[in-house]
């Protein structure tokens, strides 16, 4: 199946070796249960929505990136949980993406980021 995960890493000076590290680890893990990488996407540092509290700390910026890969179920559950629990990603999501079906698939293209117009 084709998963994507979006996480953003808490926000503070080199942070973006900690977020190399974080797909570094979420991507081996991919790779050594048989998935495959498609894309990844740095999208970079930007306000959050809303202050989010994680480990008795309250974020209010954060770095974020995007990861699309094929795995098994087991391979992305593995992913999940180890996302949710390193205490440097203040929110992550997996979002498994079509039906599955060739056709439907192919109509994923690049990840990419839209900017609001005005």
């Amino acid at each position: 199946m084709l998963y994507e995960t979006i996480g953003i890493v808490r926000h503070n000076a080199g942070n973006l070796a900690e977020v190399k590290e974080i797909v570094l680890a979420a991507g081996q893990m991919i790779l050594q249960r048989g998935g495959v990488i498609r894309d990844i996407a740095n999208w970079g540092v930007f306000s959050l929505p809303r202050a989010i509290s994680k480990n008795q700390q309250r974020h209010t910026r954060g770095h974020y990136f995007v990861m699309r890969y094929d795995c098994g179920i087991q391979a992305n559950e593995a992913v999940r949980q180890t996302l949710s629990i390193d205490p440097r990603v203040i929110r992550a999501t997996n979002v498994k993406l079509g039906d599955g079906k060739l056709e439907t698939l192919s109509r994923f293209g690049k990840i990419e980021w839209r900017k609001m117009e005005g």
